[in-house]
């Protein structure tokens, strides 16, 4: 087994996945409907973060190189790269990959670029089935009416602050309040979604060392030596791989993380647990598939049931006490969440890799 397939199917209430227009969204041609969604890179960053808290380290740091220029005779900031650290001894740059392509610089030698493509293939969150997410308008206020300390200040032409008689005679016959906003609607995503993840274990904590596609620079190769890091080989080359008290560590927290993650900027006012009702993981990404799905109704084609198939072989699935509420199911359990990551810590931990080339 070299890749580990993890669908995590997920229940959201009148939240916000991506703020674009009130909420990210794209159209279904066959049902004819707006389904709302969560990117796989926004999925991916919550997940680091999950992560990093989990092993209780802080997330990389990342460069910003800009530029000053002239602009019609005016020094202005130009923007340049932005690149990570390239440095696996960090988990968010080991599990999430990098890319470094610096911009060569007159009279240096151009640095080479740096890529590795991350071990964990993340799907965007989406919905289980275009029936069954959907997204509503809700209009907002800001509303402070009912505070006698608010400081209204209102401005003439010039600039000059009118006294608190000029504003009363200005609202004079007129039905107006100046301390109750309306907000324009916005779209709240309410359904069931799932999210898919592939891990490649071959990948997972191996970083090659191949001079030709370089991934790391010369010295950081030399640094992950000196910090016990193992040379080995796997079917990408030569390579690297962290040492096995970093592994178990972090398998841990890997597993921790692709449990627990939730999408963490949900504006204040929409927030939802977005728990998690049910967790597949098999080997075989057809299967995977068909663990969670869901059927168009017999009796009505508008209509579509979900469906969490407990009896699939190789595939493990784990079910939530909650998922009782909008599937029909036997088989969720108060500790499907825990299972859930000791089954991923045992397949994670059981891989060889300090020697996947025989």
């Amino acid at each position: 087994m070299n890749t580990i397939y993890i669908r995590t199917l997920k229940r959201a209430e009148h939240t916000v996945f991506c703020v674009a227009d009130g909420q990210k969204y794209y159209y279904d041609n066959q049902f004819s409907r707006r389904i709302p969604f969560s990117s796989g890179q926004q999925v991916k960053r919550s997940l680091i973060d999950s992560l990093c808290e989990a092993i209780n380290q802080k997330p990389s740091p990342t460069t910003f190189i800009s530029e000053v220029v002239t602009v019609k005779g005016k020094k202005e900031i130009n923007e340049g790269e932005v690149f990570g650290t390239c440095d696996p001894t960090f988990a968010d740059q080991l599990f999430g990959g990098w890319m470094k392509a610096s911009k060569a610089i007159e009279g240096t030698k151009k640095e080479r670029t740096l890529k590795r493509r991350s071990p964990l293939s993340i799907s965007a969150m989406r919905a289980l089935h275009p029936l069954l997410a959907g997204m509503q308008k809700e209009a907002g206020s800001f509303d402070r009416s009912e505070r006698s300390n608010n400081l209204v200040i209102i401005r003439d032409e010039k600039g000059n602050q009118l006294s608190d008689e000029d504003i009363v005679d200005l609202l004079d016959g007129k039905d107006r309040s100046l301390t109750r906003k309306w907000l324009n609607a916005s779209d709240r995503a309410t359904g069931l979604f799932v999210s898919d993840i592939a891990i490649d274990l071959r990948r997972l904590f191996s970083v090659t060392i191949n001079s030709f596609e370089p991934e790391m620079s010369e010295s950081t190769i030399e640094k992950l030596k000196s910090e016990g890091w193992i040379e080995s080989e796997n079917v990408f080359g030569k390579c690297l791989v962290a040492p096995k008290n970093l592994r178990e560590e972090w398998i841990k927290g890997l597993a921790k993380a692709i449990i627990d993650w939730k999408i963490t900027s949900n504006q204040s006012r929409t927030f939802s647990l977005m728990d998690t009702l049910a967790i597949s993981v098999s080997d075989n990404a057809n299967l995977i598939a068909g663990s969670i799905r869901a059927k168009l109704s017999e009796e009505d084609s508008e209509k579509a049931n979900p469906i969490i198939d407990e009896s699939l072989r190789g595939v493990n699935t784990f079910i939530t006490l909650q998922a009782g509420g909008y599937i029909q199911t036997k088989g969720e359990t108060f500790d499907a969440l825990e299972k859930a990551e000791e089954h991923l810590i045992k397949l994670l931990s059981g891989f060889d890799y300090e020697n996947q080339v025989k």
